[in-house]
């Protein structure tokens, strides 16, 4: 049952994340339809109609997508339920969570089917409605929704907070495609100028629904830094301030565009997807959030700032020498196991620990030092790998272009490693490893690191023909940052566990960065990324430098 706990909480923020994502780009592109594609349309002729075409396409498939998300994420819910509960599936349908997941299928087939069809004038407020009840049902089953006062003021405010949201970031897929379908600076500009005034609008509404709400979930200045609802919500506004930096940057390049227009919606495209693309990332953010209690909620064993700073200060010099497995607690209580079944006459071995089992895995002095060696080695190897990628971007050592087979190594090193209880060191099995949440991360990331390896060394080698694949190693990059911003956290505000989460926030958010650098320094005109091009190297180096100083105690 544990383990049906565990799996159930880290796929519902992964549910959470996407059907929140559909939601954003539906609303945006019917947002992004009425009230730019619809009355800029006749004004650009053919490329008009063809806006309209292609947004019209965008809200068909997010609310097709956000159907059918909704659809297994009520029946993964439900199914939890009845087993946790001991409800039928009848009972269980009359929880708020499944109302609300009903209404958001119903309302986005409805909307599919209506952009589906002939779009015309004839009853011009049904998707403006639509749109009403969607952002409503989804908040049904939010914080503020479980909170018996003030409710309608926080539903209120929630709803108005995925308005805004929607409006600028959903709007943003069908931002670029317009941009791209147009061919003269005059269209450019048009649409540059009306979609910064949506945004504007939705960065004000955002702002006046968020701090109104903080006001609700946050009782003092530590619970930002003292629980784990408190310090995703400060990830969150860090996040949406590098987003309005992008944003103020693209509205700069809407005013640049009557002067040099190919230059300025070249650059303004690109620095849109690093909006979007960042802006996804909030979203994820926010969907971790609704499985955290609020900060007002917990107001025991939260963090002080003097065990922040004793944490994050690093011990020095690393932990280079690995302790013997022998000295592991898991080992230890196997043998122990194993020599208590062979004297009772039992031939069935007994597990020490079983994943999802009522019991957590044992932890000593032993298995600190052991995830402390594991932490510093993997920082020297990405420190190596920036450095080498540094050396390369100076044109000094063509040689230095082999260091993403350096990411094959650590791969290796981190899935020996990580997890000494489990497969393939430990009495655990592989599939019963597999189903441990926290493995299946661990070998999750190891999969990205090798395909991220191989590929990029691909790409430096010039072996790869189509030249789209080299994007997948900042998009791989930032995937790894985001999961590892996001993972499992602690619904009881375990002190160790923020702890650990203050050491990889840092990792994480550099991640971020590095890979978004990335991906401007390919996408931007040759000489325009010369300055990406040095950053994400750089962030290497400090993921590699926050390696070497983590520490477990």
């Amino acid at each position: 049952m544990t383990l049906l706990l565990d799996i159930f909480g880290f796929v519902s923020v992964a549910l959470e994340a996407a059907s929140a994502t559909s939601l954003v780009i539906t609303v945006g592109s019917i947002i992004f339809l009425i009230a730019l594609a619809k009355p800029l349309g006749p004004k650009l002729g053919l490329v008009g109609q063809g806006i309209i075409a292609r947004t019209r396409s965008i809200v068909i498939k997010a609310a097709l997508a956000l159907a059918a998300i909704e659809g297994l994420r009520v029946a993964c819910g439900v199914a939890v339920l009845t087993a946790t509960t001991g409800m039928t599936v009848a009972e269980a349908q009359g929880a708020a969570f499944v109302r609300a997941g009903l209404v958001l299928i119903v309302a986005s087939l409805a909307v599919a089917a209506k952009c589906a069809t002939r779009f015309d004038d004839r009853r011009p407020l049904l998707l403006p409605l639509t749109v009403v009840l969607m952002l409503v049902a989804a908040t049904l089953s939010s914080h503020g929704a479980a909170r018996p006062e003030d409710q309608l003021a926080l539903i209120g405010l929630q709803s108005l907070h995925l308005l805004g949201v929607s409006a600028w970031i959903g709007g943003l897929p069908c931002f670029l495609i317009a941009l791209a379908l147009c061919g003269d600076g005059m269209a450019w500009q048009r649409i540059g100028i009306r979609f910064s005034l949506i945004a504007f609008l939705s960065v004000a509404t955002l702002a006046v629904a968020g701090v109104t709400m903080a006001t609700w979930y946050i009782d003092q200045a530590q619970a930002l830094y003292g629980t784990a609802y408190g310090v995703m919500l400060s990830i969150k506004v860090l996040l949406f301030g590098v987003l309005l930096l992008f944003g103020a940057r693209n509205a700069t390049l809407v005013g640049f565009m009557h002067r040099d227009s190919e230059w300025s919606v070249l650059r303004l495209r690109r620095f849109a997807e690093v909006e979007l693309g960042i802006g996804i990332i909030v979203i994820v953010v926010a969907a971790s959030l609704s499985s955290l209690p609020p900060a007002v909620d917990l107001t025991h064993d939260r963090l002080t700032a003097a065990e922040i700073i004793e944490r994050v200060t690093p011990n020095w010099p690393p932990r280079l020498v690995s302790p013997d497995p022998s000295t592991l607690a898991i080992f230890y209580l196997q043998a122990a196991q194993n020599a208590q079944a062979k004297a009772g006459g039992s031939g069935e071995r007994a597990m020490a620990y079983v994943p999802g089992g009522a019991m957590a895995p044992p932890h000593s002095a032993a298995d600190i030092a052991w995830s402390e060696f594991n932490h510093h080695w993997a920082g020297i190897a990405v420190v190596l790998i920036g450095l080498l990628a540094l050396l390369e971007r100076s044109g000094r050592a063509r040689w230095a272009g082999h260091w993403p087979l350096l990411l094959l190594v650590l791969a290796g090193f981190l899935f020996l490693r990580a997890d000494p209880g489990s497969w393939p060191q430990g009495a655990v099995g592989f599939w019963d490893s597999l189903s441990h949440p926290q493995v299946a991360q661990l070998w999750l990331f190891t999969v990205l690191i090798i395909v991220l390896g191989l590929l990029e060394w691909r790409v430096r080698r010039g072996t790869l023909g189509r030249t789209w694949v080299a994007l997948v190693f900042p998009l791989l990059v930032v995937t790894g940052g985001a999961i590892l911003l996001t993972h499992s956290h602690s619904l009881a505000n375990i002190k160790q566990d923020l702890l650990i989460e203050y050491s990889q926030l840092p990792i994480a958010l550099l991640g971020i960065a590095g890979g978004w650098a990335r991906w401007l320094e390919l996408r931007l005109a040759p000489g325009g990324g010369r300055l990406a091009g040095w950053v994400w190297p750089l962030t290497f180096v400090l993921i590699g430098l926050a390696l070497l100083g983590y520490r477990e105690i």
